[in-house]
């Protein structure tokens, strides 16, 4: 897979992330929106990763780092370029990332129903974590 290239996103990648999300991410956050992605890149210009293969955006994963969690979102990965090995450089790539920030364990928001993934993260050694669910609440209209 030498032809792959992992980078972390710039501001002018956005759109390109955001278009990609649609054709190879399942579901949607909150979030998932131009000013979403932006605060993301200003906070923290590393966090989102890019797999590029002859130029092409083929995968992405965002390697959140608060200073205590490494917390992985939306790993996706072009239907043309899955089993492929990408999803798991980027997994590598952000693996990385936290050990050299400090960190001890990757937390992974993966859809309950999203099967292909399930099969992903299991191969890179993740597991579900069955006594935690996740409780959210938006903050809209504030």
């Amino acid at each position: 897979m030498n032809d792959l290239r992992i980078r972390s996103a710039a501001p002018t990648d956005l759109d390109a992330v955001l278009a990609f999300w649609k054709v190879a991410a399942e579901g949607t956050s909150i979030s998932d929106d131009r000013a979403g992605v932006e605060r993301l890149v200003a906070r923290d210009p590393e966090a989102l990763l890019l797999a590029e293969r002859d130029g092409e955006l083929v995968g992405t994963v965002i390697a959140g780092w608060d200073g205590w969690r490494a917390s992985l979102y939306r790993l996706a990965v072009h239907p043309d370029a899955r089993r492929q090995g990408v999803g798991s450089a980027l997994l590598t790539a952000a693996e990385e990332r936290f050990v050299a920030l400090g960190g001890r364990r990757g937390d992974a928001m993966v859809l309950d129903e999203n099967e292909l993934a399930h099969h992903a993260w299991k191969a890179a050694g993740y597991a579900p974590q069955p006594e935690w669910s996740r409780w959210v609440k938006p903050f809209t209209g504030r």
